[in-house]
């Protein structure tokens, strides 16, 4: 019988260690972790005769014809590059959802910011339209758990990150999403250029390609895309290349190839980034084949994607928003950018390399005071007063964020409190998820 190893015991994992059984393979789960949740997940598969090591540093051997990585885990791990160059098979779990998949179109979303939301938005239109289309990837379900359904989708829409695309080799949508680009993920990338290759990857592989025209770094590169269809939230005009097939906004209206959509107003969503966001998943849409009226009701009722500049509740007049998924300079400069001002942020947790000055610059037009949390504080509080800008205060945790954050709106008279951190969670946290959760929670239990 043929081996196989998964890296990862999780929701991927397991759908994926189904997989590889009906494909004949005898399965191996590794995983280094040994947490209370991944024994309860050993025991949930205790009678699938699935080999289950936790505590486990995988070592490749001539034995195993097949390893597959579950999303997150780094691809230049020495035991994933041993395996390669041992001649073993090594894919991700996307690219095994993939070659069960491979049937049924695919959108395939990557970027650096907007990923989540343009996916969400372009599901629930597809879905709106009466095709069964899930999101999967980095959102919703895993993909192997789709691909384990009896009955098999009519598309996919499918949020892809630079991790996933290093681990696939022949996944090939039929549409190809590119939301915006800049430096992120450099500590495992490398270099701008070579994190750019990746994410271009999942683009050439795209029958139809779409790009956002507004990202100075991608319009840069026009010429790497010529039959590309462009957005612009600019107008016609603003569009890299190839106007007669791009998407835009004009008078108000979001009009695609020249066809009016839908109106602007119905987008529910606050930013210019929103509105970019919309222009893609609609390009995406119509160039799938869906009516003009289903993406109109989809939009109109879609009120935005948690911890994405989601509103949690106003207390004495102010709104608090959770912005956790700004995980990096650029997403939390576009975070700040489309709240009101004045506004008490709260930043800070695992910090990530950068360019901090479109940032800085927000935070001085913007912020009336800023909290610092995690272990990126005491280093944010020095960049914060590098620009000149001193109402900050550390305060470490969420917890004394909230309520601190309530005192001084109340003192700046401001209009919104807005966590939005620039880092990632892991010092804190298990995910940002986790993280905007607790924040949402010591604002509903605490703000009466």
């Amino acid at each position: 019988m043929l081996a196989s190893t998964i890296i990862g015991l999780g929701r991927s994992g397991i759908a994926g260690a189904k997989i590889l059984q009906k494909q004949g393979y005898a399965v191996t789960i590794s995983d280094r972790g040994q947490s209370e949740s991944l024994l309860k997940l050993k025991e949930q598969i205790s009678d699938l005769n699935i080999t289950v090591k936790l505590g486990d540093s995988f070592q490749p051997n001539s034995d195993t014809q097949l390893v597959v990585v579950s999303p997150g885990v780094p691809w230049d791990l020495s035991a994933l590059v041993k395996a390669r160059e041992m001649g073993i098979e090594t894919i991700g779990e996307l690219e095994l959802a993939w070659r069960e998949l491979k049937d049924i179109p695919w959108v395939g979303i990557t970027g650096t910011n907007g990923k989540t939301t343009v996916t969400s938005i372009a599901a629930a239109i597809f879905q709106a339209a009466g095709l069964d289309a899930p999101a999967c990837g980095n959102i919703g379900l895993a993909a192997c758990e789709i691909a384990l359904r009896p009955e098999k989708p009519q598309w996919i829409i499918g949020e892809i990150s630079s991790y996933q695309i290093e681990s696939i080799s022949t996944l090939k949508p039929r549409i190809g999403v590119f939301t915006t680009f800049t430096a992120d993920h450099l500590a495992r990338h490398k270099t701008l250029e070579n994190y750019y290759e990746i994410k271009a990857k999942l683009l050439q592989n795209s029958e139809i390609q779409i790009l956002n025209g507004d990202d100075p770094y991608l319009a840069s590169r026009v010429k790497d895309w010529p039959q590309a269809h462009w957005t612009s939230v600019g107008g016609v005009d603003r569009l890299p290349a190839n106007p007669q097939w791009g998407t835009w906004i004009a008078n108000d209206w979001v009009v695609w190839q020249g066809e009016q959509i839908m109106p602007l107003k119905d987008l529910q969503m606050p930013g210019d980034h929103n509105r970019q966001n919309l222009l893609m998943a609609v390009a995406a849409a119509r160039l799938a084949g869906v009516e003009a009226e289903a993406i109109q009701r989809a939009v109109s009722s879609f009120s935005g994607v948690s911890h994405r500049l989601e509103y949690i509740c106003t207390h004495r007049g102010v709104k608090y928003i959770n912005d956790s998924k700004a995980t990096n300079y650029d997403a939390a400069e576009v975070g700040l950018n489309a709240v009101e001002a004045p506004a008490i942020l709260i930043a800070g947790g695992d910090p990530k390399e950068g360019d901090d000055q479109g940032w800085m610059k927000v935070i001085k037009q913007k912020a009336a005071a800023v909290l610092l949390i995690g272990v990126a504080a005491e280093q944010f509080a020095e960049q914060l007063k590098a620009v000149g800008f001193e109402q900050f205060e550390i305060v470490e945790t969420m917890a004394r964020a909230v309520s601190r954050s309530a005192e001084l709106a109340q003192q700046y008279q401001a209009k919104v409190v807005l966590l939005s951190p620039a880092c990632a969670s892991f010092d804190q946290y298990r995910s940002f998820e986790e993280r905007g959760d607790d924040f949402r929670q010591l604002c509903l239990q605490n703000l009466k």
